[in-house]
Order: C-alpha cells, then structure tokens, then sequence
C-alpha cells in the first residue's frame, strides 16, 4: 500500500464519511473481523440483528405495524432464522402501493432512489443512513479482500445518471482527492472507446469497476487496436450489475492482465455477495439474510435452484424485509477454502443487458434507454427490442394514465439518443413474459453482432 493509498484510505475517506453522518469505518472493521467466525456463529449474530429489525419495524413501520397486528405477530414469534418465513413476502408493487408506510416515523434523513430493476419494472424506495454505512462497509471490505484499497488509482465504468449527473464541485474535488475516475458506460463509439483505452494506459490504474459489458467491450477494442493493457499494474477489475458470462471473463482477464472479482445485488437488495480471490461468491451475511425460494414461495435447501429472496438487516428506516429480486440463484452448502465463515452462493442468474446501435453506429449501453422509461410511473413494466439501427420496438404495459402525451416524450427521448430518423414503434401489451430461464429480459438486440453470448 503506497503513502498516499494510506492516507487516503485511513483519514481522507474517514472524514469525508463522518461529514455524511454515516458509520462505515467502524461496521468494515468489525465486519472484516466477523467474516471469520463460524457459520454457527454468524447465524446467531443474524438471529440477534434481525429481531432488533422486526422489533424496530413493529414500533416505528406503519406497514409493519398493521402487518404483524393482523398476523398475531410479536417480537416473541420470532425465535430462529426459519420464524422469518412467518412474514409475507415483499414485492415491488407492495412498495410501490405502500411506499409512504414503509418509512419509519423516527427517522430523520432518508434519500429517494428508483431502478429499473431487472425485470423492468419501476421502482421508487428510500434509503437512509445507517444503509448507506452499511453499503459502503460492504462493498469497501470486499475491495480489501483483493489487495487494493480505497485511494488506489480506480477507473469506474459506469452509466446511472445518479453517479453521472452530480458531476459537482465538492464531488469531482473528492474524487480527484480519492483517485477515481469516471468513463460513462452508455456511449461506445469507436472514438469513445479509443478514449476510454487511452484515459486507461494514462491513468494506469490498480482496479476496474463497472459492467462486464462495457468493461470487456472496452478490452476487445484495445486487443484490435493492437493495443497492449496487460502490463498497467491493474490488480483486479471488479463486475456488478450483469450477469458476467464466461467469454466477457476471458477477454477481461486476459487482455486486462488481471482477475476478475465478480458482485452481486443492486440498489434495492443492497449488496448480496461478493466474489473472494478463491472464487466464491461470498453472501455479506452480516447484514443480509438469502432465502431461496419456489414458485409457490416454499423455501427452499441449499443445493436447488429458485428466486432470491433478501432480507436486508440494517434497514430499519425503509425496510427490505423477505424482499423478492426476481433473480434466480443456488445457495451452497460447502465452506470456501478462504476460510471466511461467511454463506456462499454458488450459481447466479443476474442481470442481462444488452447494447444499442444508434444511427450512426454509436453502441450504447442499454441503461441509456431504460432511463428514459422507468421514470414514468405509468409504465409498469417494458421490453426494448432493437430490430435494427433504423426500428426499436418499445413494449409497454401500462397504466390508463399512459397518453399520447407520455407517449411523445418516450419517442423524443428514444431519438435524442439513436437518433431523429429512428423508427420507434410503442406497442401496449398485457404481459411481457419471461425467458427460459425464468429471467425478464428489457433490453434486447436483434442484430447480431450484439447479443449476448447466453442467446448464442
């Protein structure tokens, strides 16, 4: 760890989190000591955290509270992990139709978010502190397992406008001070790319972080441009927010000249697990219970496959409590060879998200266009299927508050991206239904040259 990774890592970002309220240095330090205890004991110390949450949600959730009141539910109910099965189930149109009844009446700062999710669908919830130190402990402990801190020298790959649209002063100087660097993930041009290689080679970097997408896009440009990376210094690219199929690994890996280390979850869940350098995906059991559960909701052992169901223990301020992700997962049942004590899950169906061609060839990632929709609450769910550089095709299940109006701004916003001679065909259906594999694709590409390698 050079001088100023020290620096940066044990005072600057110390002090830019205790500015914010939040708590993260003191929970990574004890989490980075909780990773190694027993399976048995992390089990216990989940048990302890999630009636301390049920206890909580029952005074201070006004959605809990009337909950547990028609159960017969009290904070005695809840006597194992397995008693946590007693509470229905939460999905995003419960938050969605209760989102006022979900914040606690005593909290005093909570942060609006909203994500597409990865079935399409909308979604507005909040976010208070105690999540956020949480957050940022998970992720932070996770970075460390691989040899890099933060003030390395970072180069993140990215494209929510959250993180691109607050470009402001105070954050550009905490980035600079924090050696991170952004590249937006959305528009892949070969200009773009030949920038985004060059800022690479200059920066030298110890760590990636982004899509594996746009990370691997980026590593087969510079591969045909002749252009050599294996030899920067990067450590580790760390993936997230897509399924990281085994093709994007080996271009990563290769061209790069480092690991990948693979993360899971998301805006709402919170982060689930994490990849070690033995190559297991890591539950953050600290602060996040994994159900796996059937189509009928049954759960279900380790060993079988069904969707993931989140429990997250430290938000008390807008609770995720048996919280579905419409991701498929399998839950292991053996204890990594790292040592840690901490659950693994051991086969992940993620996200899937493809790229768009604009009209002058311009690749895009497909969260360019997502954002345009999910930030309509008349749109429940979409599918954007792109035909060729000339036609997407739109489908829309809506809501009556769905006009022509809506209709125009979804249009104009399509073309200010691809392109004004773009054909946009919005068509209104009843269902979008599910892929093979139970997954619900929002982006998709017919042209070829696109697809991912799970259509291929």
């Amino acid at each position: 760890m050079s001088l100023y990774t020290r620096f940066a890592s044990q005072f600057l970002f110390p002090l830019h989190e205790k500015l914010k309220g939040h708590n993260s240095v003191f929970i990574r330090k004890e989490m980075e000591q909780s990773q190694w205890w027993s399976p048995e004991q992390l089990r216990a110390y989940q048990l302890q955290r999630l009636k301390n949450l049920l206890s909580h949600v029952e005074r201070h959730v006004p959605y809990y509270r009337e909950l547990f009141k028609k159960l017969d539910l009290t904070d005695d109910s809840f006597q194992s992990l397995e008693s946590l099965q007693r509470i229905p189930l939460l999905t995003k149109q419960l938050i969605k139709e209760n989102t006022d009844a979900l914040k606690a009446d005593n909290c005093q700062t909570l942060q609006r978010f909203n994500t597409g999710g990865s079935t399409g669908e909308p979604l507005v919830f909040y976010i208070g502190k105690e999540r956020v130190s949480h957050d940022v402990a998970d992720k932070w402990r996770a970075t460390r397992w691989w040899g890099v801190d933060i003030g390395d020298p970072e180069i993140v790959v990215w494209g929510s406008p959250v993180e691109l649209g607050a470009q402001d002063r105070v954050r550009e100087i905490r980035d600079r001070l924090l050696r991170t660097e952004l590249i937006p993930a959305f528009e892949m041009s070969d200009d773009n790319l030949d920038r985004f290689v060059e800022k690479i080679r200059q920066v030298k970097p110890k760590m990636l972080f982004g899509y594996p997408s746009s990370l691997s896009l980026i590593a087969r440009h510079a591969r045909k441009q002749g252009v050599g990376m294996d030899r920067l210094g990067i450590k580790v690219a760390f993936v997230t927010s897509e399924r990281l199929y085994d093709e994007q690994k080996r271009d990563i890996e290769s061209i790069f000249g480092c690991p990948t280390a693979n993360g899971y979850g998301g805006r709402d869940a919170g982060f689930i697990a994490h990849q070690c350098p033995e190559g297991s995906m890591h539950i953050t059991a600290e602060d996040i219970i994994v159900e796996i559960i059937d189509s009928d909701g049954n759960v279900l052992p380790a060993g079988e496959a069904g969707e993931v169901v989140v429990t997250h223990l430290a938000t008390g301020e807008f609770p995720f409590i048996r919280y579905r992700t419409g991701d498929v997962a399998v839950l292991g049942e053996e204890r990594c060879p790292c040592g840690r004590g901490l659950q693994i899950l051991k086969e992940i169906h993620g996200r899937t998200t493809d790229f768009i061609v604009a009209m002058d060839g311009t690749v895009m990632h497909g969260l360019a266009l997502i954002y345009i929709l999910r930030d309509i609450p008349s749109v429940l769910q979409f599918q954007i299927v792109q035909e060729s550089r000339e036609r997407i095709v739109v489908k829309l299940v809506t809501s009556d508050a769905f006009d022509d109006n809506l209709s125009r701004q979804v249009v104009d916003g399509f073309r200010s991206r691809l392109g004004q001679d773009v054909t946009v065909d919005l068509v209104r259906v009843d269902t979008i239904p599910a892929e093979k594999s139970g997954k619900y694709r929002y982006v998709k590409s017919n042209m070829a040259k696109y697809r991912t390698a799970e259509e291929e």
